[in-house]
């Protein structure tokens, strides 16, 4: 699954830090979902795209075959 992730984290212009802290979980987890070593659960993703004022499908794409 690719995702948006930092894209939209720049536009922010917030660090991995920041976010973490924003919506409760740690620097280490965004720095693995950036790099789509984790993909987060369905409430996580949510919380994700809450924070950015986005739908979930803006964030994380789901890539054919998946």
């Amino acid at each position: 699954m690719k995702n948006r992730l930092k894209v939209e984290r720049a536009e922010l212009n917030i660090t991995q830090g920041e976010l973490a802290e924003k919506i409760g979980i740690t620097r280490q987890a965004i720095n693995s979902i950036e790099l789509g070593k984790y993909i987060p659960s369905t409430l996580l993703a949510i919380k994700i795209a809450r924070f950015f004022n986005k739908h979930v499908e803006d964030i994380f794409i789901l890539e054919e075959g998946e």
